[in-house]
Order: structure tokens, then sequence, then C-alpha cells
């Protein structure tokens, strides 16, 4: 697996599988087939982002819910909040 990184929280904010197409641009990020891509993240780029690859990811990865070091571990981020959980 392969993680894209917030460089200014280190939080892992999507993970997908080695071999799928991450193009890190200088205005966002690029996800899929070139020739076809599959969506683009527009608040990550190049100088906010990086991709670590052959990552192995914790059982219950959620975005955001971890940080990963540039070697590939992965730190829970103390206090997070599942936002699939309502709130009252």
């Amino acid at each position: 697996m392969k993680t894209i990184v917030d460089k200014a929280t280190n939080t892992s904010k999507y993970l997908v599988a080695d071999d799928y197409g991450v193009n890190v641009t200088a205005d966002n990020i690029e996800m899929g087939d070139p020739s076809s891509l599959d969506f683009i993240i527009g608040d990550l780029n190049s100088s906010n982002a990086t991709v670590i690859e052959g990552v192995s990811t914790p059982d219950d990865w959620y975005g955001c819910k971890y940080t990963c070091a540039a070697d590939g571990t992965f730190a829970a981020v103390e206090g997070w909040v599942d936002p699939r959980e309502e709130t009252e």
C-alpha cells in the first residue's frame, strides 16, 4: 500500500494500492490511470504532501486517524474523533 501524507501534520490522508496511479504535481494530486483519472485531490500538491510507498497499514486505518513517518511507521493521532459517529 501507499499513503498520501500531509506534510504539515504528517497525517495519512489517503491510502491506495502500490500499483494505483498517483501523480503529485505543483497544483494537485492526480489519482488513477493518467489517460483516465478517477479523481483529483485539489487541496494537496507537491508543496504540502508526500507519498510514502510500501507501507503496512493498521487494520482500522481511516483518513487522518494516523500519522505516518517517512519510514512508513504509523502512529495513532491523540484525540482523534471518528467523523462517522454521531455527536449530540
